[in-house]
């Protein structure tokens, strides 16, 4: 028996001596067949992109920014403050999210974006850490100032008022950041700069990218689909005041949550008044008579891109009739996917955002802060196709058609004719002076990043530019050379604009008239079928409306173009 135990452990030994050598053939192995390119299908990681050389500067001090409101308002905030960082030659600490509103949720900056995406492709521009130096801490409070700085403000005012507060400070703290920046007045690098950030650096983060695209698959899979924004939260009818529709208790509820929070500054709304105004959005009743009336059909899929709606699964019941095939986050995932996203109603607005971008068709019922930021970034990616509604004259339409002071007919074409030029297309941003909040949202139309935009530096904003619907028979007719035919009404040196080919069509007309304004989805659907739909058509016109002598009419269809031929005309 004595003898027996150390041949035991004799051959055990000789066994792991052998098994391991047998591990490490195939690890030999597997690395041989990788270097031959013969180790399965896999493509090879790409390398690592290149990162910018960093932008050398001293430094004026640190700039600390606090954002406020939902996930698209912060979003606006955050570009607005990089832009205002680099004006200022500040170092600026990545922004802290709004943790107290309504919402409630906790998530931090690096919850939802990649911070160091974020941190790296703005080195170039703005130097950003991740947290202010220990020696800022809080026995070091007088040497930190905390501030909003003044809405809708220009260059002037950061120069001359808040740049000098540095020689004082080391830190200033804006403890508000929404709509600081104004929208228009702002040089053109800071608008491009505006743009590089919202556009590039902030990323969301692996996870929320990767289950936003497992969305898009999901929908995409079953064909083409539209993106709704139902804007009919609790929160949204609770702040604005409008109750078409609910039940008198359900209208108490609403302006007691009005009253709880002390910086809803409007109390007392007279709710009718605003709805005649077109200052509410529409109820998802009201949704389904307009969705109907533009021509979406029965089968059409439909996401809604919401939190959740006030009322739930009953308020839902006359669209979800008119559209059985309506899908939300909650219905395509499960909810072990959901998980990690409940209870963080930004991480879930961002995979909302995601869908929203990708859809053949974005329609918003409210102009809000994610409307306006979804339609700038459609715009940026080719100009995809949005409707934006006029709530003002559909709920008139709306209250006829219930009074049946009008057929459905009547109504139906009314709402088609209302909606025929109001299809995102390039345009340049309507200025109204000292009316910030009333004119143009630069983030939903931020024209100096597209390819319009000298057409609207040139012109000053006195131009034509609309889309054409053009036939898959159209003929070439000639090369359209944006940079020769513009270079004389370039704004700054530093932007590129690439050429399109021109195109010429009898069959071009309004996308809104290509099928007598009716199925916009299905327009989209044959649109984007790659080498289908004619590549494009410009026609540029000249009279003596303008200043200049020189005014331009622009006919460019720019959606049309090839993707990548889309981001060439991207001034960059």
């Amino acid at each position: 028996m004595a003898r027996s135990r150390p041949r035991v452990w004799l051959l055990a030994g000789c066994g792991a001596v052998l098994l391991w050598a047998f591990v490490g053939q195939l690890v030999a192995v597997g690395r041989l067949l990788a270097l031959f390119g013969l180790a399965g299908d896999a493509e090879p990681s790409p390398p690592p992109t290149a990162l910018p050389p960093r932008r050398v500067y001293k430094s004026n001090g640190y700039l600390k920014v606090s954002c406020n409101g939902g996930l698209n308002q912060m979003r606006s905030e955050i570009c607005d403050m990089v832009a205002v960082a680099r004006l200022l030659n500040l170092t600026m600490v990545v922004p802290e999210l709004d943790k107290r509103s309504f919402w409630a949720d906790q998530s931090n900056f690096e919850d939802i974006f990649d911070v160091k995406h974020f941190i790296d492709t703005l080195r170039d521009e703005v130097h950003i850490v991740k947290q202010l130096p220990k020696r800022f801490g809080p026995e070091d409070s007088n040497n930190i100032l905390n501030m909003p700085p003044v809405s809708w403000s220009d260059e002037k005012y950061y120069l001359h008022q808040i740049l000098p507060l540095f020689s004082k400070y080391s830190v200033i703290h804006f403890n508000k950041t929404d709509a600081r920046l104004a929208n228009n007045g702002i040089s053109t690098q800071l608008q491009l700069l505006r743009c590089r950030v919202n556009f590039h650096a902030l990323k969301f983060t692996p996870q929320i990218e990767a289950l936003g695209n497992k969305l898009v698959q999901k929908l995409q899979a079953k064909g083409s689909f539209a993106a709704l924004h139902l804007r009919y939260e609790m929160d949204m009818l609770a702040f604005s005041g409008c109750n078409h529709g609910l039940s008198q208790e359900e209208a108490e509820e609403l302006k007691r949550m009005r009253y709880a929070y002390p910086w809803w500054r409007e109390k007392e709304i007279d709710s009718q008044a605003k709805r005649l105004q077109g200052l509410c959005p529409l109820t998802p009743e009201e949704t389904s008579f307009i969705l109907k009336a533009l021509g979406f059909q029965k089968d059409t899929l439909i996401y809604i891109a919401a939190g959740e709606i006030y009322g739930g699964e009953k308020r839902l019941e006359p669209l979800q009739a008119a559209f059985p095939k309506l899908v939300r986050k909650e219905t395509l995932l499960d909810l072990e996917a959901l998980r990690q996203f409940q209870n963080h109603s930004s991480q879930m607005a961002a995979l909302d955002f995601i869908v929203s971008t990708a859809s053949d068709i974005f329609i918003p019922t409210y102009d809000g802060n994610m409307a306006k930021l979804v339609e700038g970034h459609r715009r940026f990616l080719g100009f995809r196709r949005s409707v934006l509604l006029d709530r003002q004259k559909l709920v008139g339409f709306i209250d006829l058609y219930n009074n049946k002071t009008i057929s459905w007919n009547n109504f139906a074409s009314s709402v088609q004719e209302t909606h025929r030029n109001r299809v995102v297309q390039p345009s340049c941003r309507q200025k109204l002076e000292n009316k910030p909040k009333e004119e143009d949202y630069f983030y939903a139309n931020p024209h100096e990043c597209l390819a319009n935009s000298r057409f609207c530096s040139r012109t000053k904003d006195a131009i034509s530019v609309s889309l054409r619907a053009v036939g898959r028979n159209s003929i070439n007719t000639s090369s359209f050379n944006l940079r020769r035919q513009l270079k004389a009404h370039e704004p700054i040196q530093s932007q590129k604009i690439g050429s399109a080919a021109a195109h010429t069509s009898e069959e071009g007309g309004a996308i809104s008239e290509a099928n007598g304004g009716g199925n916009y989805l299905g327009e989209e659907k044959a649109r984007r079928r790659p080498r289908e739909a004619a590549r494009g058509e410009a026609k540029v016109e000249h009279s003596d409306d303008d200043d200049d002598g020189d005014a331009i009419s622009l006919s460019f269809s720019l959606h049309q173009l090839p993707l990548e031929e889309q981001r060439e005309l991207l001034i960059w």
